[in-house]
């Protein structure tokens, strides 16, 4: 069986991750954070797997003690 992808919009994004959407996509542009997809007009979503992973890996980072902004 396929596994849903499920897409948050921006508020969720920015709750979850706790970045505003001015340092959202900033990152984004520099490459630092998953970009969205294109739902239909100026829509836009972001794959919650892929908001997981990164946040998984901002985890991962902090506890190895690297303080690089990702």
């Amino acid at each position: 069986m396929a596994q849903s992808v499920r897409i948050l919009r921006l508020p969720d994004v920015k709750s979850r991750v706790g970045l505003s959407r001015s340092t959202i996509y900033s990152r984004i542009a520099a490459g630092r954070f998953p970009r969205p997809v294109a739902l239909g007009g100026r829509v836009v979503g972001w794959i919650e797997a892929e908001i997981h992973d990164w946040l998984d890996d901002q985890v991962a980072a902090s506890r190895n003690g690297d303080r690089q902004e990702s």
